[in-house]
C-alpha cells in the first residue's frame, strides 16, 4: 500500500507572482491566492480532481481584478474575502457570487489587508502611508483613515492588536477595541498608537505574524533574519525579546588565498505564520527556497523542509492546524528587470504530521 500523500501540489496555480495566501475561518480546504496577474483564486484543496503526478486540489472559481492584487485575506467566514489592490482599492469578493463593492480608495497601492473577527474590522495598509479601518457590517460607514508617519510594508492582527511595519524601521502597534471606537465616533478622530516601537531588524521588514495566544509578533526582514517581540512593554518582558539569522545559504568565498572560507548568501524572509493551535510555533519562508518551523518560546528550530524549486513567497495554516500552504515562484533578487516568473507559480499544501508542529517539551 503506498504511503499517504503529506504533500501535493495544487492544480491550476496561478499564472504569475504569488502574493498572498489564505485559508478560510471556518474549513480547512478552502484557500485564497493573490496573484500578480490580477486575479485571486479560491481552490478546494482537499478535492482531488484527477489526482495525477502528485497533483491536487480543484480551482473553484477565480475573481478578476484591474490590477495586480498585492494581499487576500477572508472575512468573518468562507464565504467573503477583501483584496488590497495596485489599482489602490480596497474590495470585497462576495466568493459565491463573484460580485466585487469598492469599499474604500487609497492615494497608492494597497499593500495590505487584514480582518479582525474578534472586533468585525478590515483594516487595509497603503503607500500613501495611511491605514483605512472599515466595518464590513456597516459598509455605509465611510472608513476611518488613520495617518502613518512612514510607507507600510508588512502588517498583521492578532486577536487584540494590529501590528504595521513601515519604512525607516518604524513600528506601530494599535489597539483594535480603540480602531473600533474612533471608527464608530461622530468625529472619527484616529487613536494613537497604542505602542510605537523601533524594529529590532537592521534592514527593511518584509513580514510581519501576530501570535494567536495575543502575547506578540514575530517580524521578519529582507536580510534574513527574524525577531521575535512581546507585546508587554515592561522591561522584563522586553529583555525576552530576540532576533536570529536564518535563510542564508552556505557558499564558498572567492578567495586569492585558497583558503576556502565559506561565506553565507543572505536571502530574504519573505513570509512568516504562526500555528493557530501550537502558537508559539511558526513557519518562515524564504528566498532560498526552504521552509522552516520554529519553537519561539525555546528559540530553536524544529524542522525544515526540502527544498522547493523556487523562492516561498506565502505561508498559510489552516485554521484547526493541519494543513500548511506554500506559495513558491521567483523572488526579485536579480531586480524586476530580469524577472522571468511567468508560467513558474506553484502552490503545495502540506499535511502536518500529529505532533509535527508541537513545541519542545510538550509532547505527549
Amino acid at each position: 500500500m503506498a504511503p499517504p500523500v503529506t504533500q501535493f501540489e495544487l492544480a491550476q496555480p496561478p499564472n504569475d507572482a504569488i502574493s498572498a495566501l489564505a485559508f478560510a475561518p471556518d474549513s480547512p480546504s478552502r484557500l485564497l491566492a493573490a496573484s500578480w496577474d490580477k486575479n485571486v483564486y479560491l481552490y478546494d484543496t482537499l478535492h482531488n480532481g484527477d489526482g495525477d503526478d502528485g497533483v491536487h486540489g480543484t480551482l473553484v472559481r477565480t475573481f478578476a481584478h484591474r490590477a495586480p492584487v498585492m494581499d487576500v485575506c477572508f472575512g468573518a467566514d468562507g464565504g467573503e474575502a477583501f483584496t488590497a489592490g495596485m489599482d489602490w482599492q480596497v474590495r470585497r469578493v462576495d466568493l459565491a457570487t463573484g460580485e466585487q463593492a469598492t469599499l474604500s480608495k487609497h492615494a497608492a497601492p494597497v499593500r495590505r489587508v487584514v480582518y479582525s473577527r474578534e472586533h468585525s474590522l478590515l483594516i487595509s495598509a497603503s503607500w500613501d502611508s495611511t491605514l483605512h479601518v472599515h466595518s464590513p457590517l456597516n459598509p455605509s460607514l465611510a472608513p476611518l483613515a488613520v495617518p502613518l508617519p512612514g510607507k507600510p510594508h508588512a502588517m498583521a492582527a492578532s486577536p487584540s492588536k494590529v501590528i504595521v511595519a513601515m519604512t525607516s524601521r518604524l513600528v506601530h502597534i494599535y489597539d483594535l477595541a480603540a480602531l473600533s471606537a474612533a471608527l464608530n465616533s461622530s468625529s472619527q478622530e484616529p487613536p494613537q498608537p497604542w505602542q510605537q516601537r523601533e524594529s529590532s531588524l537592521k534592514f527593511l521588514t518584509r513580514a510581519v505574524a501576530a501570535m494567536p495566544s495575543d502575547a506578540g509578533y514575530a517580524t521578519s526582514s529582507i536580510e534574513g533574519r527574524v525577531a521575535v517581540e512581546w507585546f508587554d512593554a515592561s522591561a522584563e518582558s522586553q529583555a525576552r525579546k530576540y532576533a536570529f539569522k536564518c535563510h542564508r545559504q552556505p557558499q564558498p568565498a572567492t578567495t586569492d588565498g585558497g583558503s576556502g572560507a565559506v561565506a553565507d548568501v543572505v536571502y530574504p524572509v519573505n513570509a512568516l505564520a504562526f500555528h493557530p493551535v501550537h502558537g508559539s510555533t511558526f513557519a518562515s519562508g524564504g528566498g532560498d527556497a526552504t521552509v522552516a518551523l520554529w519553537d519561539a518560546e525555546a528559540k530553536r528550530r524544529m524542522k525544515v523542509y526540502q527544498k522547493f524549486a523556487d523562492s516561498v513567497a506565502a505561508l498559510a495554516f489552516s485554521a484547526d492546524g493541519r494543513y500548511l500552504a506554500v506559495g513558491v515562484c521567483p523572488g526579485f533578487e536579480t531586480g524586476m528587470r530580469d524577472y522571468a516568473g511567468e508560467g513558474r507559480a506553484r502552490i503545495f499544501v502540506r499535511e502536518l504530521g500529529e505532533n509535527e508542529a508541537l513545541p519542545k517539551g510538550k509532547g505527549k
